[in-house]
């Protein structure tokens, strides 16, 4: 007889059945981006940038409170990563910027308060490609309003200033 194990992410709350990790259903996204970039392609943005958000800790806390106003800019100003990028160079440049995005274990983004997430990357890994756009496009949506829910939601950048 087969029994289904379910074990909990301590980050995000989502459910990992059969030992499948929200690691592995973020892999399982990008390699379908990879395969099939005219499918899937045009949210990869949100795609990484959702599942960071649930998965704080890859982020330090300044890269943190950016990656919140990006989803708020993505979704509610509708602005595209192309656009985000160019005006945001000069405060993302490496070679300028005093902060780190990535985390680490000595200094990494966590939230005030908890938050429930009531969609997660294995939500999106369940459905066929067909549907995936349509998918991540309403992981956004849901991350946003939770993170706005729990209290720690952001402002959105100003996607239609320009930026050094």
């Amino acid at each position: 007889m087969y029994m289904e194990t379910t074990n909990h992410c301590p980050e995000c709350g989502a459910a990992w059945r059969d030992n499948l990790t929200c690691q592995d259903h973020f892999h399982q996204a990008l390699s379908w981006e990879s395969e099939y970039p005219d499918k899937t392609y045009a949210v990869h943005h949100l795609l990484v940038l959702c599942y960071y958000l649930q998965h704080p800790h890859l982020y330090s806390p300044q890269g943190l409170e950016g990656a919140k106003q990006l989803l708020a800019a993505f979704v509610e100003q509708q602005a595209t990563p192309q656009d985000t990028r160019r005006r945001q160079r000069g405060v993302v440049d490496s070679g300028k910027r005093a902060w780190k995005i990535a985390g680490t274990p000595a200094s990494h983004g966590a939230y005030a308060q908890p938050i429930h997430w009531p969609i997660t990357v294995g939500d999106i890994t369940a459905g066929d490609l067909d549907g995936y756009i349509a998918r991540v496009q309403a992981w956004a949506r849901s991350a946003l309003e939770a993170l706005k829910a729990s209290g720690n939601g952001a402002a959105p950048i100003d996607a239609t200033a320009n930026r050094p």
